[in-house]
């Protein structure tokens, strides 16, 4: 064991893990962090907390892992370098660890443009890849990227994200070898709805032995309407939705494509458990995490172990 992170204790159990996400307000509202997390207790490992996703201005991700961590949840600190230098990522590493923060996803982040702050500079003094390393050396040999000597390092879990269908789809295994080279002990993949194409990819993830170096995270995505479905398909960079889903949302009435979209991820978590490779499963329910908890049962992953 690396650390003390109960992800990396399931995970090293040989359980499939599972974790969930939790944005954010736009906003002073402890209390909203605090609804999110309670419909996740119990029924994850970890809880992602979004950096200002969408580079739009959120609570930070640190505030509300603290909030969450004295709910009782485990957080899983998500840091982007859009918006900070390698000083500020290292404080707030440190100042995480100081508060029981012990699990992380090292990121780039969506460009400001994409957001409600388009002036706003994108500083990315370092690139995820860079910042995977520079966690891992303060964990592993407990120095800072400048060199100096960490008094009582941080002993972080460290994860990195993977996206299996952006382009070109060619080189999207090597950009995930170097993140597992760099330090990655962990990936959470983007949302699956093209499991044969996640298939092809995961042929070459263990073609390389990655699946034997790290832990891959299955990313799956319940869909709330048809609307949404065309949305993914068309308008979101890196995402591939087949056809088939979107005529499968239009051919239920309006008030039931909540829940076909939701039996849709359920059959989508079955088939990756197939997989060989497969260690988890990243559920992105946005703005809708009462549902995790149902996703969650009936995909026969509840109760989650003790370890």
């Amino acid at each position: 064991m690396k650390t003390e992170s109960k992800l990396e204790k399931v995970l090293a159990a040989g359980h499939l893990a599972v974790t969930s996400e939790c944005g954010p307000p736009r906003g002073c509202l402890p209390d909203k962090v605090r609804e999110k997390g309670k419909y996740l207790e119990g029924v994850v490992d970890a809880v992602n907390v979004t950096d200002n996703q969408t580079a739009m201005v959120r609570m930070s991700s640190l505030a509300a892992s603290v909030i969450l961590k004295q709910e009782g949840l485990n957080p899983l600190l998500q840091v982007v370098s859009r918006d900070r230098n390698r000083l500020a990522m290292q404080a707030d590493i440190i100042g995480a660890y100081s508060l029981g923060i012990n699990t992380m996803l090292c990121l780039s982040g969506d460009h400001t443009k994409f957001g409600d702050h388009p002036m706003a500079a994108n500083v990315h003094d370092i690139d995820s890849i860079q910042m995977i390393q520079m966690v891992k050396q303060m964990r592993d040999e407990g120095l800072f990227q400048g060199g100096a000597e960490i008094k009582s390092p941080p002993k972080m879990f460290i994860g990195a994200a993977a996206n299996p269908f952006a382009d070109p789809f060619e080189l999207r295994v090597l950009r995930l070898a170097k993140k597992v080279a760099a330090g990655a002990d962990f990936i959470q993949t983007q949302c699956i709805f093209n499991v044969d194409k996640f298939e092809k990819w995961m042929e070459g993830v263990r073609s390389m032995g990655l699946h034997k170096k790290c832990y891959i995270l299955a990313g799956v995505t319940p869909i709330k309407s048809v609307g949404a479905a065309r949305y993914m398909k068309n308008k979101v960079p890196g995402m591939d939705v087949p056809q088939e889903i979107v005529d499968r949302m239009a051919a239920q009435p309006k008030e039931k494509q909540p829940e076909e979209g939701i039996t849709i991820c359920i059959e989508t978590i079955e088939r990756l458990k197939k997989i060989e490779g497969v260690a988890g499963f990243h559920i992105m329910a946005i703005d809708w995490e009462e549902k995790v908890k149902e996703i969650v049962e009936r995909a026969g992953l509840l109760p989650r172990p003790v370890v």
